[in-house]
């Protein structure tokens, strides 16, 4: 496993950031209540933002919490879902392009109720693969295996990836990190999923951690634009975990991102 990536959900599961991706696991299923809500991509605006780590670990608390899911790395380009979890990188372009089944090269039980699909070899056309019918068959054959099937899309401002498969999938989860990307960035890239009828669930901003010396919080900061798009840090401190974290990431995501719906409606 790459050691700059740490699936922390796994690792320390009391950690506050654990708990953070568990709050947002409890968001994505309220978010589903009343609808069907088993097809989730995640994305950001630009690279290096965190969605890729977002993601699988937001895969595993939801297998912790009983559900089956399947996590399936869509980012043909800049693959890492492999990299993080430490698989061999056989997957969806083995099966869209080389003719493999889905059984063939899916990766089970990674972790508790976890399967991962890797991205395979990158090919020359990720968009084309991705639009494909027989990347609609794939997601056809798969539906009724999992409760969740996660999918982590490239980065919506570099390439049309995350466009393409935005009216397939039931929502759109966006990752920012805090201080990244600017209002009008946000702007567009929002702009770019609409276009692709995507169902924006919400946002999940992402938060640096600063341990303390007692060992039971962290502080954090976030980035926010006044009325005049001027840049402002705000910084604070959690601690014995009775603040919700997902509440200061939902709270600064609002103000970054310019009124993206909440993850809790």
């Amino acid at each position: 496993m790459n050691e700059d990536i740490q699936l922390i959900t796994e690792i320390d599961k009391r950690s506050p950031i654990a708990e953070a991706y568990r709050s947002i696991r409890t968001n994505l299923q309220f978010a589903g209540a009343g609808k069907e809500l088993k097809y989730i991509s995640f994305t950001s605006a630009t690279p290096r933002e965190g969605k890729s780590t977002t993601i699988s670990n937001v895969a595993i608390t939801m297998g912790q919490d009983g559900k089956k899911v399947l996590l399936i790395d869509c980012d043909m380009r800049k693959p890492v879902q492999h990299k993080i979890f430490g698989l061999r990188n056989i997957g969806l372009s083995n099966i869209i392009a080389m003719g493999k089944t889905f059984d063939e090269v899916v990766q089970k039980d990674v972790y508790h109720n976890l399967d991962v699909l890797a991205c395979g070899p990158i090919p020359p056309n990720p968009s084309e693969l991705l639009g494909s019918k027989r990347m609609q068959d794939l997601l056809d054959e798969v539906k009724d295996k999992y409760d969740y099937i996660l999918l982590d899309m490239p980065p919506i401002l570099a390439v049309t990836d995350a466009a393409v498969m935005a009216s397939k999938v039931d929502g759109v989860v966006f990752v920012i990190r805090s201080g990244a990307i600017s209002p009008e960035e946000a702007k567009e890239a929002k702009k770019r999923l609409l276009q692709g009828r995507a169902n924006i669930l919400g946002v999940v901003l992402n938060a640096v951690p600063q341990a303390r010396h007692n060992g039971y919080g962290y502080g954090y900061y976030y980035y926010y634009y006044d009325n005049d798009h001027v840049k402002h840090k705000k910084e604070g401190h959690h601690h014995d975990g009775k603040q919700n974290p997902i509440e200061m990431v939902r709270q600064g995501a609002e103000k970054l991102v310019l009124r993206f719906k909440s993850l809790r409606g």
